[in-house]
């Protein structure tokens, strides 16, 4: 992990969407002699592999929201154009029976030729004329109520189907992780104590080696840029968080998984951002590492798969993985694809004091070796 950060800084995120994920390596029965460096690779691509159908699950579960209040929407606007198609249904039909009931009456034409007193029958026609255009415009609402309640009840369905469509597809993606998750238990188990010590020693040590190359590098900034008002309180907010337990598909307040803690903590700051890692990437303007002050995001593989939230002097608070609590970590506890900014036109604030930070806010493997809850909340 250590020797990959500048390589992976200069390549290109891969679309989320078309990422493939790759199957899971192969279990067999724990091996003393299999050397540490392969174990811990396999852990770690399990784990992005985990992370990476959660963000997707975590994509389909926001497209579904949106859905829902669509659906909702055009309920309601249908519900609206039901009323008002049946009341012009109702002036229409008194109309019908007016002209029904007047079928047999004198033409207005021979009345006026008949008429002893013309201007009074000009006047009588006046008002029989304004009649036939109020009745052609309850015609033209009725033709336009109709169409209009069609038209609705057509994008209802289709709001609908796909409301349906779209929770079906979560389902599968919600079946797709808790499988990954199993995967990742079934790997840990098959491991021997001393085998998890050790890579969780090599976790450790591949960690700050990464750091101690990003900060010599002069890729990261040697002084901390005090942060907006609004990046403040993200921090401060992703800071309460510290020790609450990683659950994919969670966005608090009791858990949360590594864009969940992101999202909401931009969210309690009056800046609401995407909810993916992926999205949050895409979406939010990027910023040089260099650059980088407390609030914003680091988004972490070519995927972007995983994001942390800025503390400033080389750290970031986040959600590791399945196992792990929130925590403070090197930022370069994974491999950085780079970095965004929810709020890039903010000036920073003129001083600043950073939140307290409790001593054991570091402590735990930025990888999580350890049993994962392959729960989340049911989708509804």
């Amino acid at each position: 992990m250590s020797g990959r950060f500048l390589r992976l800084v200069c390549t290109a995120a891969v679309a989320a969407a078309q990422a493939v994920l790759a199957p899971l390596p192969a279990l067999a029965a724990p091996d003393p002699a299999r050397p540490v460096a392969e174990l811990l690779t396999d852990l770690q691509q399990a784990y992005r592999q985990t992370e990476q159908a959660t963000e997707t699950y975590n994509a389909t579960a926001e497209r579904l929201q949106r859905q829902r209040a669509e659906v909702t929407r055009l309920d309601d606007e249908l519900a609206i154009a039901r009323r008002s198609l049946h009341a012009s249904r109702t002036e229409a039909g008194r109309l019908a029976r007016q002209q029904y009931q007047n079928a047999g009456s004198i033409s207005p034409y021979l009345r006026l030729l008949l008429a002893r007193d013309p201007q009074h029958a000009l006047d009588e026609g006046h008002v029989i004329g304004e009649l036939a255009r109020e009745r052609a415009k309850t015609v033209g609402r009725l033709t336009d109520d109709e169409r209009n309640h069609a038209d609705l009840a057509r994008r209802a369905r289709a709001a609908l189907d796909t409301r349906l469509a779209l929770a079906e597809k979560q389902r599968k993606q919600r079946d797709e992780v808790r499988t990954r998750l199993s995967e990742v238990e079934r790997m840990l188990v098959s491991l021997t104590p001393d085998q998890l010590t050790a890579i969780a020693g090599l976790e450790k040590t591949k960690t700050a080696d990464a750091q101690r190359k990003l900060t010599t590098s002069g890729a990261l900034g040697s002084t901390t840029v005090p942060p907006s008002p609004a990046g403040d309180r993200a921090v401060r907010y992703a800071v309460r968080q510290l020790g609450k337990p990683y659950q994919w598909g969670a966005a608090g307040p009791v858990s949360y998984d590594c864009s969940g803690l992101t999202s909401q903590a931009w969210d309690h700051a009056g800046t609401p951002i995407p909810r993916t890692s992926q999205e949050q990437w895409a979406q939010l303007p990027h910023v040089p590492l260099n650059h980088l002050r407390p609030g914003d995001l680091v988004v972490y593989f070519p995927e972007a798969t995983h994001v942390a939230l800025y503390l400033g002097d080389g750290k970031v608070v986040q959600a590791p993985r399945p196992g792990a609590k929130i925590k403070v970590s090197p930022i370069a506890a994974n491999p950085i694809l780079g970095a965004v900014r929810p709020d890039p036109t903010a000036a920073s604030l003129p001083r600043y004091t950073p939140p307290t930070i409790p001593k054991a806010a570091a402590e735990g493997s930025d990888e999580a070796f350890g049993t994962g809850e392959p729960t989340a909340p049911t989708p509804t």
